[in-house]
Formats: structure tokens, C-alpha cells, sequence
């Protein structure tokens, strides 16, 4: 199995709490038609049937558009929906172990918060890093935080794609991008936001004024 390319500029990563009254599929449909690139599902506290559920759902939708879909920790989801990859974190699976359930066919992406980790995971095989968090960031409280010239070092140190998280919204972005990273990773940003596709566009725009 043949890779796809993986345009990283605008990752979107789910959490349905933002969401009031609004289905997380169309949401996430709203928020392609703005210009994320990727998706990545992430949603805690529910059962394998729900998530099993809501993954075929959301799938629908990125495949509908051509957009890859991620799984976060969740390896038997990705492979009963076959998503396009997982991502995982210091508490899921190991890299080599999601490689080997994957396959080299699927993108494993791995959350790093040092120079050391990142260089650690990207010798294990990961395809791109997750690299936070930069903000204080209501998603994931108590998380470990880097600063931007960390990420502008981990970014220097590595070859495979960095993608920032944490905190990151259209107020912040620019310098972020001007680290050199390869895109970032944004939960309420986008999915807090009244108008979810303006909002994607809007910070799309941004980010891709600080790459030009």
C-alpha cells in the first residue's frame, strides 16, 4: 500500500464538548469546506461503540472530501474504520507496536514535549510529531509546556513533518508557523468557534501568510 501525501497546514482535532447542540460530523464537514487538511478523531470518555460509531460517521465525511482521517490512541478503531493512520501519546501504544498492527501502509503520528522524545519517536518510525503543548490549553490541563524555541529546535533536529498543539488560535498562529514547523494542530479554535468553515478559513489564511 501506497502512503498518501499528508498536507499537514491545518490539523483539526475533535472534541465534541465545543459543540453544543451541533453533530460532530457536520461539523467536521463544515470545518473542511474552510480548508483543515487533516482530522484527527479524538474523543475521550466514551464507549468502543460510540466511538466505533462516530468514526464511520466522520469518515463518510473526509473521504467524501479526500481528507485523511486520524485516530487517536485508538488502533482497533482505525483498523475496523480504515482510517488513514493513529496518533499516539506517552500513555497508548508505542510506536513500534502501532506500526507493526498497522502496517507500513498508515500514518503514526507521536505527541513529543522535548528534543528528546521527538528524536526518540522519529528513530522508532513515527511519520510526524505532535509537538506541545506551546499555550495553556483548556483540552488537555496539567500538560507539559514548550516554548517556541524549543519547537523552532525540534523542528531544526528532525526530518519528518512537526505539527504544533496547544493553546494555538488565529491571535497566535503567525508565530508559531514562522518556527518552521509544518502546520498546527487546533481543537476550540475551530470547533468553539459560531461559524466553524469561517473560522478554518480564517486561520488557514493566517497560517498560510506566515509560510509565504
Amino acid at each position: 500500500m501506497i502512503r498518501k501525501t499528508i498536507d499537514y497546514t491545518l490539523y483539526l482535532v475533535t472534541d465534541r464538548r465545543w459543540l453544543g447542540e451541533r453533530t460532530l460530523w457536520d461539523s467536521v464537514a463544515e470545518a473542511i469546506h474552510g480548508g483543515v487538511t487533516l482530522v484527527q478523531l479524538r474523543e475521550k470518555e466514551i464507549s468502543s461503540k460510540e466511538y466505533l460509531e462516530l468514526a464511520q460517521r466522520v469518515k463518510e465525511v473526509t473521504d467524501r472530501h479526500g481528507i485523511p482521517l486520524i485516530i487517536n490512541d485508538r488502533i482497533d478503531i482505525a483498523l475496523a474504520v480504515d482510517a488513514d493512520g493513529v496518533h499516539v501519546g506517552p500513555e497508548d501504544l508505542s510506536v513500534p507496536l502501532a506500526r507493526k498492527l498497522l502496517g507500513a501502509g498508515k500514518i503514526v503520528g507521536a505527541s513529543a514535549a522535548s528534543l528528546d522524545e521527538a528524536l526518540l519517536f522519529q528513530a522508532q518510525g513515527a511519520d510526524y510529531l505532535g509537538v506541545g503543548a506551546l499555550f495553556p490549553t483548556a483540552t488537555k490541563r496539567g500538560t507539559e509546556k514548550v516554548g517556541l524555541e524549543e519547537l523552532r529546535g525540534i523542528k531544526s533536529a528532525v526530518h519528518i513533518p512537526v505539527v504544533a498543539i496547544g493553546g494555538i488560535n488565529a491571535e497566535n498562529a503567525t508565530p508559531v508557523m514562522e518556527t518552521g514547523v509544518d502546520g498546527v494542530a487546533v481543537v476550540s479554535a475551530i470547533m468553539d468557534q459560531t461559524d466553524i468553515r469561517e473560522a478554518a478559513r480564517q486561520l488557514l489564511s493566517l497560517l498560510k501568510g506566515a509560510m509565504a
